[in-house]
C-alpha cells in the first residue's frame, strides 16, 4: 500500500492499549504504589516495575520512602479494578501471588540528587532528553490518531464495567489510521482511513455479534461520523477468537508502552518510561514539563505544531541544553520562541515539581489512556505567556 496519494496527503497510525493489557496493568500496578507511598511521604523516591505472568506479579526496583504500605492490598486492589476477578479469565486479583524485590535507593544517587538539598538545588534524578509535543488539530492539542485510539479504549472499559457489553473481558488493543495532509506544516486531518479493535472476549459471543457491537457501540458513538467514510477499513478482532488474553497469554512489564503513553509516535520521545518513578526522576516530570511547554505555546497561538526537548546530567540542576522546533507554523523564529519558554518557565527539577504539584498521589490514573490530553492533569493546565 501506498502511503502517499498524489495529493499530497498521507497516512498516519497510532495505537492505545487497554487497562487489562499486561504491560499496562504493570504501569498502573508500578504507579499505585508510587501513590500508595506519596499518600503518606511526599518526599518518598521511588522506582518501583512490575512483572506479571500467569498467576503471579513480582514488585522490584528501589524505595526509600518513610510510608508504610502494604503491597498485597495496593497490588490486588489495582488488579480487581481492572476486571480481573475470577480465575476463569486467566488472571485473578485473590489467587495470583505477589512476590517483592524492593530495596531503599543507592545512596550515591541520593548524596548526588537530593540529600541536604533545598527544593529549588535539587539534581536531576538521571541524565537523560525529553520531548513535550502539541498540534492544534484536536481541541486537546493531541494528534487525532493517539486520540481516538484512546477513547476507543476508554468506551471498551465504560461498556465493560456498565455491563452493556457482557462479554467483554479486560484485555483490549486499538489502533487508529488517520490520512492527513500538511498544510504549511502544521497536521491537517481529512479522514479515518483504517479503524483495528482486538478486545479479549468470553467464550459465549459470536464474532458477528462482537463485531456488530463493536461497530455500534463503540466505534460509531467514539468516531465523529464526518471523519468515517464509505472507504473506511475496519478490524475487528481480526485474529479472530481472543478468549486467552492478559497474563496469561502474554508477559507484561512496566513501560514497555512508552509511545501509547505519549503521542502515538508523533513528535519524539527520549525512550524513559514514566510509571513508578517518582517527579525526582526527570523521565517523568521532564515530560511532563515539556508537554505543559508545548502545549502553552500552541493553545497562546505562537504556532500550531510545536515539538521541544530537554535534557539533563544526574545530581546538576540546570538543563543542559533545550530547543524549540515549530515546523514552519509560527510568525515567529524558533529563537523568539525559545526566548519565550525560558522567560516563562523554569526547568530545574525542584521547581517544575513544585510548579505541577508532582508529589500529590495522582500518577494511577495517568497509567492507562495516556499521560497527555487530559484536562485533569497539572501539565494539561495552559500558563498563560508574558512575551
Amino acid at each position: 500500500m501506498a502511503n502517499h496519494s498524489n495529493n499530497g496527503s498521507f497516512l498516519f497510525s497510532s495505537e492505545s492499549v487497554g487497562e487489562g493489557h499486561p504491560d499496562k496493568l504493570c504501569d498502573q500496578i508500578s504507579d499505585a504504589v508510587l501513590d500508595a507511598h506519596l499518600a503518606q511521604d511526599p518526599e518518598a523516591k521511588v522506582a518501583c516495575e512490575a512483572i506479571t505472568k500467569t498467576g503471579m506479579v513480582m514488585l522490584l526496583g528501589e524505595i526509600t520512602s518513610k510510608a508504610i504500605v502494604d503491597y498485597q492490598k495496593v497490588v490486588r486492589d489495582t488488579i480487581r479494578k481492572v476486571g480481573y476477578t475470577d480465575s476463569s479469565q486467566g488472571f485473578d486479583y485473590k489467587t495470583c501471588s505477589v512476590t517483592l524485590a524492593l530495596d531503599a535507593q543507592s545512596p550515591d544517587i541520593a548524596s548526588a540528587v537530593h540529600l541536604e538539598k533545598s527544593e529549588d538545588e535539587l539534581g536531576a534524578g538521571d541524565q537523560g532528553l525529553m520531548f513535550g509535543y502539541a498540534t492544534d488539530e484536536t481541541e486537546e492539542c493531541m494528534p487525532l490518531t493517539i486520540d481516538l485510539s484512546h477513547k476507543l479504549n476508554m468506551k471498551l472499559s465504560e461498556l465493560r464495567k456498565n455491563g452493556q457489553l457482557p462479554w467483554a473481558r479486560p484485555d483490549t488493543k486499538t489502533q487508529v489510521t488517520v490520512e492527513y495532509m500538511f498544510q504549511d506544516g502544521a497536521c491537517l486531518p481529512l479522514r479515518v482511513h483504517t479503524v483495528v479493535i482486538s478486545t479479549q472476549h468470553d467464550e459465549t459471543v459470536t464474532m458477528a455479534q462482537l463485531q456488530d457491537d463493536l461497530m455500534q457501540k463503540v466505534i460509531k458513538v467514539v468516531i465523529p461520523p464526518h471523519l468515517m467514510d464509505n472507504r473506511t477499513i475496519f478490524h475487528l478482532n481480526p485474529s479472530g477468537k481472543f478468549i486467552i488474553g492478559g497474563p496469561m497469554g502474554d508477559g507484561g512489564l512496566t513501560g514497555r508502552k512508552i509511545i501509547v503513553d505519549t503521542y502515538g509516535g508523533w513528535g519524539a520521545h527520549g525512550g524513559g518510561a514514566f510509571s513508578g518513578k517518582d517527579c525526582s526522576k526527570v523521565d517523568r516530570s521532564a515530560a511532563y514539563a515539556a508537554r505543559w511547554i508545548a502545549k502553552s505555546l500552541v493553545k497562546a497561538g505562537l504556532c500550531k505544531r510545536c515539538l521541544l526537548q530537554i535534557s539533563y546530567a544526574i545530581g546538576v540542576v540546570d538543563p543542559l541544553s533545550l530547543a524549540v522546533f515549530h515546523f514552519g507554523t509560527s510568525d515567529r523564529t524558533e529563537a523568539e520562541l525559545l526566548k519565550i519558554v525560558n522567560d516563562n518557565f523554569d526547568l530545574r527539577p525542584g521547581a517544575m515539581i513544585r510548579e505541577l504539584k508532582l508529589k500529590q498521589p495522582i500518577f494511577q490514573r495517568t497509567a492507562v489512556y495516556g499521560h497527555f490530553g487530559r484536562k485533569e492533569f497539572p501539565w494539561e493546565q495552559v500558563k498563560q505567556l508574558k512575551y
